[in-house]
């Protein structure tokens, strides 16, 4: 790549993940975002009666960070339907040649992109993706139970000094 100069580069524009309405709030979660700063606008938004829709969108480095905070956000106002949608970006890049009898070359770079919507209105169970709400949790609760704390096994090494003082202690205690 040394013979070419990176040129132009531009997002190729991809049709939206789901429908937006008035009713609907956009999320865009960027790889630099705090997530305090997006969970605090969001809940604002979400306790507006009107809002019945969050749309969470995240992508390349930033999709952990949107899939955290749409889990938060879940966790937080109980009863909410989701709904996953796994995507690409593409990004073209036009790379100049510096040197003649070269071509243009151009190069598509796909970045992976994810959507969540979470909505507090039941939606189309057989939608691919579709999440209903607490469904998380009755999985790890059928999946984990209750475990009793372990039992020491072994004692403690001591010396035969240290172990004679306790059992003349313990047998002191005892009497009286």
């Amino acid at each position: 790549m040394e013979n070419y100069t990176k040129g132009e580069t531009r997002e190729v524009e991809m049709e939206a993940a789901f429908e937006v309405g008035q009713d609907c709030v956009v999320m865009k979660v960027n790889a630099g975002s705090k997530i305090r700063n997006l969970m605090g606008y969001a809940m604002n938004k979400a306790k507006n009666p009107s809002v019945k829709r969050i749309v969470w969108n995240g992508s390349g480095k930033a999709v952990t960070k949107t899939v955290t905070c749409a889990e938060i956000m879940k966790r937080k106002i109980k009863g909410l339907h989701q709904i996953n949608k796994l995507r690409s970006r593409r990004i073209e890049e036009i790379w100049e040649p510096n040197l003649e009898g070269l071509e243009r070359l151009k190069v598509n770079r796909d970045i992976p992109a994810i959507s969540i919507l979470l909505s507090k209105d039941p939606l189309d169970a057989s939608t691919p993706g579709y999440q209903a709400p607490g469904s998380f949790e009755e999985f790890w609760k059928s999946e984990l139970q209750p475990q009793k704390p372990a039992k020491r096994k072994h004692q403690k090494y001591y010396t035969k000094k240290a172990m004679d003082s306790a059992k003349n202690r313990n047998t002191e205690t005892q009497k009286s």
